[in-house]
C-alpha cells in the first residue's frame, strides 16, 4: 500500500489545547493537498474550517473530549452545535467510568442519542482502549455494534496509551461487520499505519503522516 492510499484513510488531526486558527488552516491546506479522509479539529474551529474548505475536504470534530465524563445532554448539545457549524463527522468519547463499572446501558443510550443528533453524519465512538481490560473491550465492541454508530475508535491520544495492532485485531473480531475501526494515538510512521490497516483498521487518526509525505515530496 503506497503512501497516498494510506493518506486517503487518514483523519489529519490537530487537537492540542494550544491549537490556533493558523495551525488549523495549515492542517486543512495539507488535508486538501494530500487528499486525506478528513481533518479532525477542535470544535471551536469547525465553522471557520468548514467555510474555508467548502466541499473539498471533510471536517471532523470531537465531542466529550478527551475525558468523556460530560453528561449525555451536554454531549448531544455539542454534537448539534458541531453539525450546525458544518461538521461532517463526529468523534465522541464514551463515559469510561460507566464502562469500567460495567454499567453498559447508559453508555449504549448515550451513543444512540448522539448518533441521532448526527443527522446522518458519520459517528466514531472513542473507547480509550488503554484504560479497558480485555473483557471490557469485548463488551464495548458489543455496545458499539448495538448503537448504530459507524466506527469504533481506539483512543483519544491524550490518555496513557494509543492504538495497538492487538486492539485493532480484537475489535475486528468482536464488532459487527458493519462497524468500521479507527486506530488513533501514537501512529507516527507509514509502517505503523499499514500494520493497523492490515489488522483491520479502516481509518487512521494521525498528525505526523502528512508531514512525512511532505518531506518525502521535497
Amino acid at each position: 500500500m503506497d503512501q497516498m492510499e494510506i493518506l486517503s484513510r487518514v483523519d489529519h488531526t490537530i487537537l492540542a489545547p494550544t491549537s490556533t486558527w493558523e495551525q488549523v488552516k495549515t492542517i486543512c491546506d495539507d488535508g486538501m493537498a494530500f487528499h486525506t479522509a478528513s481533518v479532525c479539529i477542535p470544535p471551536r474551529f469547525v465553522r471557520r474550517a468548514s467555510d474555508y474548505v467548502g466541499n473539498r475536504l471533510k471536517v471532523c470534530t470531537v465531542i466529550g473530549f478527551p475525558n468523556g465524563y460530560n453528561s449525555p445532554e451536554v454531549k448531544v448539545f455539542e454534537t448539534e452545535d458541531a453539525i450546525r457549524n458544518g461538521a461532517d463527522e463526529i468523534d465522541m468519547v464514551i463515559n469510561i467510568g460507566m464502562a469500567k463499572a460495567g454499567d453498559w446501558e447508559p453508555v449504549l443510550q448515550e451513543i444512540k442519542a448522539i448518533k441521532a443528533s448526527c443527522k446522518g453524519r458519520i459517528l466514531k465512538v472513542i473507547v480509550e482502549a488503554c484504560l479497558l481490560t480485555e473483557d471490557e473491550k469485548k463488551a464495548v465492541c458489543r455496545v458499539v455494534s448495538m448503537s448504530g454508530a459507524d466506527f469504533i475508535k481506539t483512543s483519544t491520544g491524550f490518555s496513557t496509551g494509543g492504538a495497538t495492532v492487538e486492539d485493532v485485531a480484537l475489535f475486528r473480531k468482536h464488532v459487527s461487520p458493519d462497524v468500521r475501526i479507527k486506530a488513533a494515538g501514537g501512529i507516527r510512521t507509514f509502517e505503523q499505519a499499514q500494520a493497523m490497516i492490515e489488522a483491520g483498521a479502516d481509518r487512521i487518526g494521525a498528525s505526523a503522516l502528512v508531514a512525512l509525505a511532505k518531506k518525502a515530496r521535497g
